[in-house]
């Protein structure tokens, strides 16, 4: 087992580094992601070392606000100054390189437990009530519109497509996250994933009627 004060330590550096993130991807996500893998590895196991590291550090090596290659190395270092055996370290990069949706389109031979539990509480916070409202709290750090009835969501064909659209956030429900509670890995994650994907698609409908109701006026 970890010792706590090192666990507090990396908890301690992982937060600093993400306190410029967008509220979408703070410590919050993380504290949140932390609460649903220990619900998933309760019911799934799997190292909860590995996952616990996995979830601490994987939104600091995120390209959407970091150097993916510089901040893997960092998170390398920062493990084996803490004296983290390199089996571990290993396994936990792995996880952070394989974790993101947008990887669905690179070539992937990896594949743990710990990753499918990582993944799935990585995706939970992404989906439902929180999810909604990280969805828009993204798009509007990134400028975008949160719905233009002139701009259909697309179907990505690559990594490079998915990273580099502007779409707006009503279309990101369509083009990521309903589509995620058939991507869960665990019996849990997919049980927890199933009232979020429904009040996701419940919300949509009363947006829907809405913005009807505004066209009408």
């Amino acid at each position: 087992m970890i010792k706590d004060i090192v666990l507090f330590e990396i908890e301690e550096w992982a937060q600093q580094k993400l306190s410029d993130c967008e509220a979408g991807h703070d410590w919050w996500h993380i504290i949140r992601v932390r609460n649903n893998a220990k619900l998933i590895h309760k019911r799934e196991g799997g190292d909860w070392n590995v996952i616990l590291l996995a979830v601490l550090l994987h939104d600091i090596a995120d390209t959407k606000f970091f150097d993916e290659v510089e901040s893997l190395m960092l998170i390398d270092q920062k493990l084996q100054e803490y004296q983290i055996d390199q089996t571990t370290i290993d396994h936990v990069i792995k996880i952070i390189q394989n974790l993101s949706f947008s990887k669905q389109w690179t070539e992937n031979s990896f594949s743990s437990l710990e990753l499918q539990v990582v993944q799935d509480a990585d995706r939970l916070d992404a989906i439902g009530a929180v999810g909604i409202a990280r969805a828009f709290s993204y798009g509007g750090h990134k400028g975008r519109d949160f719905y233009n009835p002139d701009i259909s969501p697309q179907e990505y064909r690559s990594q490079e497509e998915y990273r580099s659209s502007n779409s707006p956030t009503i279309n990101h429900f369509y083009e990521k996250l309903l589509l995620l509670k058939d991507k869960m890995n665990t019996k849990t994650g997919s049980s927890m994933a199933k009232e979020r994907h429904r009040f996701m698609e419940r919300y949509l409908e009363q947006f829907f009627n809405e913005w009807g109701s505004n066209d009408e006026e």
